[in-house]
């Protein structure tokens, strides 16, 4: 099954992916999780903000599942995955920022997008993506930002076709937008 879980800023949709990863996990004996974070390491930030995000994260995770740190290549890893695992992507808006800050030609984004909604679709193992839903709010001032934000939502806008479920959290509440419902 391929998952979307988006929502804004601390809605829960973190917390829901590690549940539905738990879950799986035990109705499978030999499911294995994988947590792909889309951030450098924490030891690698100058922001220490950041670095205790990162840090409260993964005193949420269990100590068995598997950790990859991989900023750029999500679709390789996708496409690597076993079918005997779970791999749990959070989140996709930092992995899109971290594209934007390689390039931000449309061309490179797009095939960037092109790659990463192949992948999905053609995923062997159960995925759970997490991605911010920012369209939501005020028009940002900058180029750069509002560039952002638009490719946000076409990077949602591929992967929800190609998805057998997608959920909306807010304020903790999973909405189901696609598939079976939680």
């Amino acid at each position: 099954m391929r998952q979307l879980l988006l929502g804004g800023a601390r809605s829960g949709k973190s917390r829901l992916a590690e549940r539905l990863a738990k879950e799986l996990e035990q109705q499978s004996s030999n499911l294995q999780v994988i947590y792909l974070a889309t951030s450098e390491p924490a030891e690698l930030y100058q922001d220490s903000e950041m670095a205790q995000r990162i840090a409260s994260h993964q005193a949420t995770r269990p100590d068995h599942w598997k950790l990859i740190e991989q900023p750029l290549a999500i679709a390789e890893a996708i496409d690597g995955s076993a079918a005997d695992s779970c791999l749990l992507i959070d989140c996709l808006t930092l992995w899109l920022s971290n594209q934007m800050a390689q390039s931000t030609d449309n061309v490179v984004l797009d095939q960037a997008l092109e790659t990463l909604s192949t992948a999905v679709k053609n995923a062997r193992c159960e995925l759970i993506m997490v991605s911010n839903e920012v369209g939501q709010g005020i028009v940002p001032a900058d180029p750069l930002s509002r560039l952002f934000r638009d490719y946000s939502g076409w990077m949602h806008q591929q992967l929800a076709p190609v998805c057998d479920r997608v959920i909306l959290t807010t304020a903790g509440l999973p909405q189901t937008l696609k598939g079976e419902p939680i």
